[in-house]
């Protein structure tokens, strides 16, 4: 988080979440048409890592509705519930948010009314589909 959104905080934000995740070549990442996004640091950042390029189309706000909602989940249930004194307490309280609440607790209805991190793991436990040798 920042007061501004620079093509760098976005770069320095991938970076991090390439560190924790360790995701494989091939991974498409959405994001909206914000000239952060389509910054020369930020695409050879994604081709570096295999990762595709998905952008919004141009007034089009359904592509992005799951983080519309995110966003807006993350203001009603939390930033607008708040008054913070500085932005390091701001930063520190949505990662909680984020963190602590929102990936591990939260119940999202799209998953099966359990947590994305309940649901992540649900989905890393499966056995591949076995395919009969018989055509």
């Amino acid at each position: 988080m920042d007061a501004t959104m620079p093509a760098e905080l976005v770069c320095r934000a991938l970076r991090m979440a390439i560190g924790q995740r360790q995701p494989q070549a091939g991974l498409i990442l959405h994001s909206d048409r914000g000239s952060q996004y389509a910054s020369h640091e930020y695409q050879a950042l994604l081709k570096q890592h295999g990762m595709v390029c998905s952008m919004s189309r141009k007034g089009n706000c359904w592509d992005n509705a799951v983080m519309e909602r995110f966003f807006l989940n993350l203001k009603m249930e939390r930033i607008w519930q708040r008054k913070y004194a500085n932005q390091l307490e701001a930063t520190k309280d949505v990662t909680d948010y984020i963190v602590g609440f929102y990936n591990s607790i939260r119940r999202h209805s799209a998953l099966g009314n359990v947590a994305p991190l309940a649901f992540e793991q649900q989905f890393a436990v499966k056995q591949p589909i076995e395919v009969s040798e018989i055509t």
